[in-house]
């Protein structure tokens, strides 16, 4: 089976060649995203590999049937980038990696917090040119403080345990609560409750229709002074051009993101040596309390694995026309 792998990184391939040896595909990798405008490229072969910026959207999905794709295998767990309706019409199934490593990426929205509190970037800055003042870093104790979590499934869950771990109060949001997390103390109450209530707030929901800009100016007045937002999950939950506002205004004391909305124009890339063309992201850039990591919260040895060997398993299950457990 010819598999054309988009957004391919050498992360990506090395993590490919490492196991395809074992399947029976024959890869092509392209460093470029798909989308329309790239989708002639995958003529001749059957199925395509995309990630989190790719734009599967009804155009590109139209060029991959006139070249006969069967498949769209994500590499990914998030699919709002896919155009669903407009697969099943063109009859080309969709899959995607449900779950790799929770671990990994609740463990890097706790980074988030504990740099942003502790200031440990500026410290290792200040140091390293010989500069040994305390001045301006002043943290506060995560003990005690009222974390709140927005969506809990398994990265948000993993977060719940890791984040109570260290004393604070969790109180948590979702449409589906947890039986096993309330028994364990987190305690679930309505959005605006958690909103309200919490001096640290954990984005961890998928983006939908209902979850997009979640966080925006009305949600932010609910807040206390000075909250702290954290977001690995996805960018467009959050409205930035409201964020800015209340970091100007000082409502939001810290942000820490892992993912932005217009992120496709530039994480995963090198742009050292150009000129950022988006207002938004450096005006961000410009707050002192503001951590911007460039979408790595899921980016461990162990989801690199899991996330390529639940990729190559499912296009070999497409390939032997076998269940989908994982089709969307």
């Amino acid at each position: 089976m010819k598999v054309a792998v988009f957004s391919t990184k050498p992360y990506d391939q090395s993590y490919f060649e490492k196991y395809s040896s074992n399947y029976d595909c024959s890869f092509s990798y392209f460093d470029t995203q798909l989308n329309q405008d790239t989708a002639s490229l995958t003529a001749g072969f059957e199925a395509v590999c995309v990630f989190v910026n790719d734009k599967i959207d009804e155009n590109t999905i139209n060029v991959l049937s006139t070249n006969e794709v069967e498949l769209i295998a994500l590499r990914c767990a998030g699919y709002n980038n896919v155009d669903l309706e407009a697969a099943k019409s063109k009859n080309i199934k969709v899959v995607r990696v449900p779950a790799y490593s929770p671990a990994a990426i609740a463990e890097h929205s706790l980074a988030l917090i504990l740099t942003l509190n502790r200031k440990t970037h500026k410290a290792y800055n200040r140091i390293r040119e010989g500069n040994f003042s305390l001045n301006n870093l002043i943290g506060f104790n995560l003990y005690g403080k009222t974390v709140g979590v927005i969506g809990t499934g398994q990265i948000g869950s993993t977060f719940c345990k890791i984040i109570k771990g260290f004393g604070c109060k969790v109180i948590a949001f979702d449409i589906h609560q947890s039986e096993a997390l309330a028994q364990l103390g987190i305690e679930y109450q309505t959005l605006e409750e958690v909103f309200k209530k919490a001096d640290i707030i954990s984005l961890h929901c998928p983006l939908t229709p209902d979850t997009k800009h979640i966080i925006n100016k009305q949600s932010l007045a609910l807040m206390k002074d000075g909250v702290m937002i954290i977001n690995t999950s996805r960018g467009a939950l959050i409205n930035t051009a409201d964020v800015i506002e209340g970091l100007t205004n000082q409502k939001i004391g810290y942000l820490g993101i892992d993912v932005y909305e217009q992120e496709e124009n530039l994480f995963f890339k090198d742009l050292s040596e150009m000129i950022i063309q988006d207002d938004f992201i450096l005006r961000l850039n410009s707050f002192p309390n503001v951590l911007i990591t460039s979408h790595q919260a899921y980016f461990t040895k162990e989801a690199m694995d899991e996330i390529t060997l639940t990729t190559l398993e499912n296009i070999k299950a497409f390939s032997e026309h076998r269940e989908l457990k994982n089709e969307i």
